[in-house]
C-alpha cells in the first residue's frame, strides 16, 4: 500500500517513497527531488502571450474607432467582446494556477502578471465605452495623439511578454513601456489643461476629463505589467 501523503497527493510511487531527509542547514531536501520528477507546466507563457496580444488589439480597435468617428456603438462593441476574450483568457489562467502543481515562477506573481493584464484591457474597454455613455459627437484634438501612445505601450507589453524566458530582451521593453508611461502622464496633464483653457461647458469638462484619465490609467497599468515582469526577471537572476 502506498504511503499516505501519495495518496492525498497522488504522487507516483517512486517520489512518494523518497524520505524527506534534510540537508546541513535543516532545509528539507524534498522539493528539489520533486522537481526533478514532476514536470514543469510551460503553458502560462502561451496563455500570457495570448492575453498580450488580446491587449494590444482591443488598444488598437479603440484606436481605429477614433481614428475614423462613425458607427461608435458598433466599433465599442467590437472593443467589448475584446475585453470579453480577455476575461476568458483570465479565467483560463486562474484554472491553471490552481490545478498546476510546479509553476515556471512563483504563484503570487502569476497571479500579479494576469491580474495586472487584465486591468489593462478592462481600461480600454472603459475608455471606449464612455464615448457612447457621454454620447461624444465629436473626438477633441489631442485624443488620438494619446490613444497612439496607449496602443504603443500595449505593442511593448506584447513584446516584453513573449521575452519572459529571455530576460534582457524582456527588460528591454519594460524600458520602453517606462517612457510610453511617462509620456502618456506629460500628454494627459497637457489635454486637461487645454481642456479648462477651452471649454466652458462644465459637464464637457468632466466627461473629457475622465475619458483622458482612463486612457492615461490604462497605460499606467502597463507600467504594472512590466514591474511585474521586472521582478519575476530579478528573482529568477
Amino acid at each position: 500500500m502506498l504511503p499516505l501523503y501519495s495518496l492525498a497527493y497522488g504522487l507516483p510511487p517512486l517520489i512518494s517513497s523518497i524520505r524527506l531527509t534534510r540537508d546541513s542547514s535543516g532545509e528539507s531536501l524534498m522539493p528539489g527531488l520533486l522537481q526533478r520528477f514532476l514536470p514543469r507546466e510551460e503553458g502560462f507563457f502561451d496563455l500570457f502571450a495570448k492575453q498580450a496580444a488580446n491587449i494590444h488589439v482591443g488598444a488598437d480597435a479603440l484606436l481605429k474607432m477614433l481614428s475614423h468617428y462613425t458607427g461608435v456603438p458598433e466599433q465599442v462593441q467590437i472593443v467589448k467582446a475584446i475585453e470579453h476574450e480577455g476575461d476568458e483568457i483570465t479565467h483560463a489562467l486562474f484554472t491553471k494556477l490552481n490545478q498546476t502543481f510546479i509553476t515556471p515562477f512563483d504563484r503570487e506573481d502569476i497571479y500579479e502578471l494576469c491580474t495586472r493584464l487584465d486591468d489593462v484591457i478592462d481600461l480600454i474597454d472603459a475608455a471606449a465605452s464612455r464615448f457612447v455613455l457621454y454620447r461624444v459627437d465629436t473626438v477633441r484634438t489631442g485624443t488620438i495623439d494619446l490613444v497612439k501612445v496607449l496602443v504603443s505601450a500595449t505593442a511593448e507589453v506584447d513584446l516584453a511578454v513573449r521575452a519572459l524566458e529571455t530576460p534582457q530582451q524582456a527588460v528591454k521593453h519594460c524600458i520602453e513601456i517606462n517612457r510610453y508611461e511617462n509620456d502618456s502622464d506629460r500628454l494627459c496633464r497637457t489635454l486637461i489643461a487645454q481642456l479648462f483653457d477651452e471649454e466652458k461647458d462644465s459637464v464637457q469638462i468632466i466627461k473629457w476629463k475622465e475619458i483622458f484619465e482612463v486612457i492615461e490609467t490604462a497605460v499606467d497599468k502597463c507600467e504594472d505589467v512590466a514591474n511585474v515582469i521586472e521582478g519575476v526577471i530579478l528573482k529568477s537572476a
